[in-house]
């Protein structure tokens, strides 16, 4: 008798026949979905609801629509995007970072989750191209902050472009927390937009250890422009990560898989 296939593949398989509908006729209604696989439109709300959290679909009244997936979903909406999840890798990556220790923080909700956790650390330098880090850790006497010159993205206060790039290669330190939009089942890290990219490939080259943070609704998500690779990563601190191949290819790189099962029953 041949094997059933497991509930996680049943579901895994029709998110992509989902998906298959959505990018041929641009957009999926609950009613249709529902007939079509033959589920109840309730499991297709959370069907859409999981891939609308990982940014695979944007969810509108009675159905969804395909996203372009060269475009991230704006900042202030990140930051309540698996908030609760990002808040434990925050405090998971701080305890990796020793008193005393030099690092870069880039931009990102969850790096920002990272900077809250610091507050109590003593004689750190921080280097950071995000003026949301700037302030949180603001006025701590333990942490030195150095502010990364250029010019300033108003959609999340970052600060990007050739001269930050110039700025960062003046420092060699030893951490470097970064994050990433989307990251590949082969390793790859990804992100939206160049300027972006451009600092954090400066910050991961000028650090001694590099410490990766993003939460599982990354994981396969689409994004046009390469940072990197697990390669050049030591440390991943995630959620969890349910991606087999993930895994594997973490292990083949020698690079540290932190989990803190942030709402896993």
């Amino acid at each position: 008798m041949p094997d059933q296939p497991s509930s996680a593949d049943v579901v895994a398989a029709r998110h992509r026949e989902i998906l298959e509908l959505a990018r041929h006729a641009g957009s999926v209604t609950v009613d249709d979905l529902a007939e079509r696989l033959q589920v109840t439109p309730q499991t297709i709300r959370k069907d859409l609801n999981l891939l609308a959290k990982r940014s695979m679909l944007a969810r509108v009244h009675g159905g969804a629509v395909v996203t372009s997936g060269v475009d991230n979903i704006a900042y202030d909406e990140r930051r309540v995007v698996a908030s609760g999840a990002k808040a434990a890798i925050g405090a998971a990556a701080a305890a990796l970072i020793p008193n005393g220790a030099s690092l870069f923080i880039n931009i990102g909700t969850t790096t920002e989750a990272v900077a809250a956790n610091l507050a109590h650390h003593r004689e750190l330098m921080v280097i950071t191209n995000n003026l949301n880090v700037v302030d949180l850790l603001n006025g701590h006497d333990s942490v030195e902050l150095v502010m990364v010159g250029g010019r300033v993205r108003g959609s999340d206060r970052a600060v990007v472009g050739g001269l930050a790039v110039d700025f960062i290669r003046q420092f060699k330190v030893d951490f470097a927390l970064i994050g990433a939009s989307a990251i590949d089942p082969d390793g790859d890290l990804l992100d939206f937009d160049l300027d972006e990219v451009q600092v954090s490939q400066t910050i991961i080259r000028n650090a001694r250890q590099v410490i990766l943070v993003a939460d599982s609704t990354k994981v396969d998500r689409p994004a046009p422009v390469r940072i990197g690779h697990l390669d050049d990563v030591d440390f991943f601190v995630t959620d969890h990560l349910i991606d087999r191949t993930l895994r594997d290819v973490c292990e083949r790189s020698g690079t540290a898989l932190i989990e803190t099962d942030f709402g896993r029953g």
